[in-house]
């Protein structure tokens, strides 16, 4: 398994393709927490049921004022049709070309198969990661982990605007 960035690194900024004509950057979500859920593929059995379960739970992660973006090498068009078939109402982001840079840059590209890893992040409103974890890849990591960290960050951070 990758070693992921550890909690205290600053998140490496990124710009990815969310739709065809549309990008997001990292940085435009400062001054919320923002979870990263890398995974390997869109049409996998385990990130299937890992973003369905995220996007059942999404309200959870609401209530602390946070952003959920799915992140895997797949193109925009793909994840168009998986976000579609699922219902998921958070973005998938495209680190499809150059292929994995941004799942490198977080420790969580497997250059052997090409994908990247189930990889979790909670990066804290002012850009530093606060939590990572990295599960196996045929595991479903669940949200336990996320909850908790978010919980853990300061109490002022989960005031809405």
């Amino acid at each position: 398994m990758s070693k992921v960035l550890p909690p205290g690194t600053p998140a490496p900024d990124f710009t990815l393709p969310v739709t065809p004509d549309e990008k997001l950057s990292l940085r435009e979500l400062r001054g919320h927490p923002v979870i990263l859920a890398f995974y390997p593929a869109d049409w996998s059995p385990v990130c299937g049921e890992q973003m369905a379960l995220y996007n059942e739970i999404l309200p959870e992660f609401q209530r602390f004022g946070a952003e959920l973006i799915g992140i895997s090498v797949d193109g925009v068009w793909c994840h168009r049709a998986f976000a579609e078939a699922r219902h998921l109402h958070f973005p998938l982001l495209a680190d499809f070309e150059p292929k994995g840079n941004v799942a490198f840059a977080y420790g969580a590209y497997r250059s052997a198969e090409g994908v990247s890893e189930r990889a979790l992040f909670v990066i804290d409103k002012n850009g530093i990661i606060a939590w990572s974890y990295c599960s196996p890849i045929s595991v479903n990591p669940g949200a336990d982990g996320i909850l908790e960290a978010l919980e853990r960050l300061p109490k002022e951070e989960k005031m809405h605007g």
